[in-house]
């Protein structure tokens, strides 16, 4: 099966799981690849879609929402599958084995973000999964945001630096993916 894992990135982090997504369900059989949302024109050539994006202040970055709609008629006949990058730092491991933050709550239902819940009503996806992503307090600031946030000296400690996508999962998810589009296309 033909695989669209297409993405919007601000930094590259989104970019690296929409590729190993891609890369996973290559190695699984399917013919995959990833692109930015901005590169893509059309979905005819692809029988399923993995959309991503990099959520900042619990929102999906401009360009993937904005491809969500417009191409909302082809995704929702196609299986799609949406993943969010965001969240990033330490975490603990809750009696239940899940991942929570300080306040004990599961850091992956917490930081989805809310244009996903909009989306789903729209497209349809078979699944959504939110992914940690990275963070470089050095990378240039993109967008005002961030700008605001290198202007405030205490910011720049407020977030933990390092690049905690967990690479395990992602594989781990894109493999489920894949197991379904094989069953999908042998029915």
């Amino acid at each position: 099966m033909k695989v669209l894992v297409a993405y919007a990135t601000r930094h590259g982090s989104t970019a690296g799981i929409a590729s190993r997504i891609a890369e996973t369900l290559t190695a699984a059989g399917h013919e995959a690849t990833a692109v930015p949302v901005d590169q893509v024109t059309t979905l005819d050539e692809y029988e399923a879609v993995v959309l991503g994006s990099a959520a900042y202040m619990y929102h999906w970055l401009k360009p993937a929402v904005q491809f969500a709609r417009q191409h909302h008629s082809a995704l929702a006949e196609r299986p799609l599958w949406l993943f969010s990058s965001g969240p990033v730092g330490s975490t603990t491991v809750d009696d239940q084995g899940r991942i929570v933050d300080e306040k004990g709550r599961d850091v992956f239902e917490s930081s989805r973000p809310k244009d996903v819940d909009e989306l789903a009503t729209l497209l349809h996806p078979r699944g959504d999964r939110v992914f940690f992503g990275a963070y470089d307090p050095e990378a240039d600031p993109v967008g005002f945001g961030e700008r605001m946030l290198k202007l405030i000296p205490a910011a720049k400690d407020s977030l933990p630096a390092g690049d905690f996508r967990d690479w395990q999962a992602i594989e781990d998810w894109a493999r489920e993916i894949a197991g379904s589009l094989t069953s999908t296309d042998e029915d």
